[in-house]
C-alpha cells in the first residue's frame, strides 16, 4: 500500500510541477505574472514576456514559465517530446509555410505599468499572414488581454505587408512601445555616492564633487566627474553619452520621472547605492564606503612633429597614428579596404599633421594661456577653467594659419570635383582602444575659394576644439597628460546631399552571446549620436539565422523606426544586406591592420548619398564595450 501511495504522490508532484510550468490559458494578470520573465533581447527596457506555443498537430496552446524555460526549443524538447535537432526545428518552424511546421511560436509581451499587450513573433519567423492571424486570435481567445492585444511589426517583411494593407488584425510599430518607455539603461553597474540634483545650466558654473551621484534635468554636453549619473531624457543607444559612459565605467541611466519620483527625492543629500540593470534600477540609502577612483599616473601620448607634408590618404602612411592621429590613419585603412569591398569612401581624403597645430599653439598669444591653465592649482574652479579655455580657443582662432599649409592644401585640392570639404578632428586622444573620445572635438566645413567659409577658418575651429570644455574635462578625468595633446585634421569632401546617416556596431548589443550587428540610422543629416530632443532614429539588429554564412541569409529585428520618416523604414532590404556584408568584412580587415585579436567589435559610421543612394563609409574605430 505504501508503494502505491508513494507512486501516487510522485505522479501528483510531477503533474503539479508541470502545471506550474505551463498552462493552456491565462485567465488574469496573476496567471501571467506566474509565468513572466525577461525577453531574450534587452532592446526594450520596460517589457515583461511570456512565451507561447501552439501545437499544430494536437491543436493545443501552451503558455510556459519563461524564467525556468528560456527557449521555445527547450520547451518542445522537454515537455512535448520533440526529437529533431535545433537546426531542423528552426528551419521548419520559422519558415514561410505551414508545411512541415509542428508549432507556431510567439511571445506575449506586456509594457509594464500600462494596459498595452503585444503579440510578437521572432524577427526571424517568416510565418505567412493567415497563420499569424490565426495565432493572434488563438492568443486573444485564451487570455484576458481582449482588445488591448496588438500585433507588433518587427521585421521588414511584416512592415511591407502592413503598408500593402494585408493584415486584418490590429498592428503596431515601435512608437507604440517607445511612447511608454520611462527608463533606460545607459551604462550598467553600481556605485555608492552622495545623491545630488543639478540643472544643466548650473554645470557651467558649478562642479559636482567626485563622490556624488547626480540627477540632471537633461543631457550634459560635458560629463561631470562623478560616481553615477541620472538624466531625465531617453538616449539614442549609440549616442555620445552612452559611448562616453562606457569609457567612464560608471552607472548612467535615463529615467523620465527622475525629477518627480518621491522615492528618489527623499534620498537627496544622502549616501546611496545606485544599481543599474538592463530593465530596472535600484537606489537605496547605504552605509557602504565611497571609494574614489584616482589617476595617479598620467597617460602620456605620442607626438611626432617631424612630418610637415600634407598626407594623401590614398596610400597608407607608416605609423601615421603618431603624426596624423588615429582617425586619419583609420581613413587610410578604409580607403585600402574599399578597393577590395564594394563601398565608397569620402573622396580627396588628406591629413594635416600634428606639426602645424603644435607650431600654431606655440605663438606668444596662445602658449602662455595653455601653460597657465595646466599649472592652475584650483582644478575645482569651473568658472575660471571655462573662461581660460575660451581664451585659449579665441586665441587659436585669432592667429593666422601658416600660409605654407594653406598653399599645400589648395594645391592638393584645386582639381577636386568637389568644392565643399569637411575638416575633422584627428587627435592623439580619440579613437583609441580604451578611449574613443566620441563627440569631444569639432568638425567644420570649408569651401574652396569661399571668402567666408574658408579653409583657414575651418582648420582653426577644429584646432580650437582641443580646448573645448568637454574634451579638456574628459582627458582630465581619464588621466591623459594635457601637455601631450596634439590635433591633426582629416580633410575630405563634405556631404550636403546625404539621404541618411548612421552608426554600425559589429555586435548585437542587446542580446549577450548572440550574433549580429546593431545599426542606428537617421534621415538626412540629422544626428544619430547627438539627436535633437524628441527625435527617434531607426534601429535594428541584423543577424544570421542558424549558422548560415551567405551574405543574404540574415534577419532584421527592428527596435525602432525613425519618427522623422513617419516610422517607415529608411533603408531597403538590399541596403541592409550591403551594410551587413560590408561591416563584417571591414571588421575582419581592421583586425589585421590594428593587429588585434578577432571578435573585437568595431564602430563604423556611414552615409547614404545622392540619387543612386551610394553607401559611403566615413569612419571606423574600436568599439569599447
Amino acid at each position: 500500500m505504501k508503494k502505491y501511495i508513494c507512486i501516487f504522490f510522485l505522479f501528483f508532484a510531477f503533474v503539479s510541477l508541470n502545471a506550474q510550468r505551463h498552462s493552456s490559458s491565462l485567465t488574469d494578470y496573476e496567471a501571467y505574472k506566474a509565468f513572466r520573465g525577461k525577453p531574450l533581447s534587452d532592446k526594450f527596457s520596460n517589457i515583461e514576456s511570456v512565451k507561447v506555443i501552439y501545437d499544430l498537430r494536437k491543436q493545443k496552446m501552451y503558455y510556459f514559465n519563461s524564467t525556468l524555460i528560456p527557449l521555445h526549443f527547450d520547451f518542445v524538447t522537454n515537455y512535448l517530446y520533440y526529437n529533431d535537432d535545433l537546426e531542423v526545428f528552426n528551419n521548419e518552424n520559422y519558415s514561410n509555410t505551414e508545411k512541415n511546421r509542428d508549432f507556431l511560436l510567439g511571445n506575449l509581451n506586456h509594457i509594464k505599468g500600462t494596459d498595452k499587450w503585444i503579440f510578437e513573433l521572432a524577427a526571424s519567423d517568416h510565418m505567412p499572414i493567415p497563420l499569424i492571424e490565426r495565432f493572434f486570435y488563438l492568443v486573444k481567445k485564451s487570455t484576458f488581454t481582449g482588445d488591448n492585444l496588438k500585433f507588433y511589426l518587427n521585421n521588414p517583411e511584416q512592415m511591407e505587408w502592413y503598408r500593402e494593407g494585408k493584415f486584418k488584425i490590429p498592428c503596431v510599430k515601435s512608437d507604440y512601445i517607445f511612447n511608454e518607455i520611462k527608463y533606460q539603461e545607459v551604462a550598467g553597474g553600481s556605485n555608492v555616492g552622495i545623491l545630488k540634483q543639478y540643472k544643466i545650466k548650473d554645470l557651467e558654473k558649478t562642479k559636482p564633487n567626485p563622490d556624488e551621484i547626480v540627477i540632471l534635468d537633461g543631457t550634459p554636453d560635458v560629463l561631470p566627474n562623478v560616481r553615477g549619473i541620472i538624466v531625465n531624457e531617453l538616449q539614442t543607444p549609440l549616442s555620445h553619452l552612452v559611448l562616453l559612459g562606457k569609457n567612464r565605467k560608471i552607472p548612467i541611466m535615463a529615467y523620465t520621472q527622475a525629477l518627480q519620483d518621491k522615492n528618489i527625492s527623499r534620498l537627496l543629500s544622502k549616501k546611496v547605492e545606485l544599481k543599474i540593470e538592463a530593465d530596472t534600477f535600484f537606489i537605496k540609502e547605504s552605509n557602504k564606503k565611497i571609494v574614489l577612483k584616482t589617476n595617479s599616473k598620467k597617460k602620456k601620448l605620442t607626438i611626432d612633429n617631424a612630418v610637415t607634408d600634407l598626407i594623401d590618404l590614398s596610400k597608407i602612411p607608416k605609423k601615421g597614428v603618431n603624426y596624423i592621429g588615429s582617425k586619419a590613419q583609420n581613413m587610410a585603412y578604409l580607403i585600402a579596404v574599399s578597393k577590395e569591398i564594394s563601398f565608397k569612401v569620402p573622396e580627396n581624403a588628406h591629413a594635416i599633421p600634428f606639426y602645424y597645430y603644435t607650431k600654431h599653439i606655440q605663438r606668444e598669444s596662445i602658449s602662455p594661456l595653455i601653460n597657465e591653465l595646466l599649472a592652475f592649482p584650483k582644478k575645482d574652479s569651473t568658472v575660471w577653467i571655462n573662461n581660460q579655455l575660451k581664451k585659449i580657443r579665441d586665441a587659436i582662432k585669432k592667429e593666422p594659419v601658416d600660409p605654407v599649409l594653406l598653399s599645400k592644401l589648395n594645391l592638393a585640392l584645386k582639381n577636386a570635383q568637389f568644392k565643399n570639404f569637411r575638416f575633422r578632428s584627428s587627435t592623439n586622444a580619440e579613437d583609441l582602444d580604451d578611449f574613443n573620445g566620441a563627440g569631444l572635438y569639432d568638425s567644420k566645413t570649408g569651401i574652396l575659394g569661399d571668402s567666408i567659409k574658408t579653409f583657414e577658418k575651418a582648420i582653426k575651429q577644429v584646432w580650437a576644439s582641443v580646448w573645448n570644455e568637454a574634451s579638456y574635462n574628459e582627458r582630465e578625468v581619464y588621466g591623459i597628460d594635457q601637455h601631450n595633446i596634439a590635433m591633426g585634421v582629416l580633410v575630405h569632401r563634405s556631404f550636403p546631399d546625404e539621404l541618411a546617416n548612421g552608426v554600425i556596431i559589429t555586435k548585437n548589443i542587446f542580446r549577450k552571446n548572440f550574433p549580429g550587428i546593431t545599426v542606428n540610422v537617421q534621415k538626412g543629416e540629422n544626428s544619430v549620436v547627438k539627436p535633437e530632443k524628441g527625435e527617434i532614429c531607426e534601429q535594428f539588429v541584423a543577424y544570421h539565422f542558424n549558422s548560415g554564412t551567405n551574405d543574404d541569409d540574415f534577419e532584421i529585428d527592428y527596435t525602432s523606426n525613425s519618427n522623422l520618416n513617419n516610422n517607415e523604414p529608411l533603408l531597403s532590404r538590399k541596403e541592409m544586406s550591403r551594410l551587413f556584408m560590408v561591416s563584417s568584412k571591414i571588421e575582419e580587415k581592421m583586425y589585421r591592420y590594428w593587429r588585434k585579436n578577432a571578435f573585437h567589435p568595431v564602430d563604423i559610421e556611414f552615409k547614404i548619398v545622392g540619387e543612386n543612394r551610394d553607401l559611403y563609409i566615413k569612419q571606423v574605430r574600436p568599439f569599447n564595450d
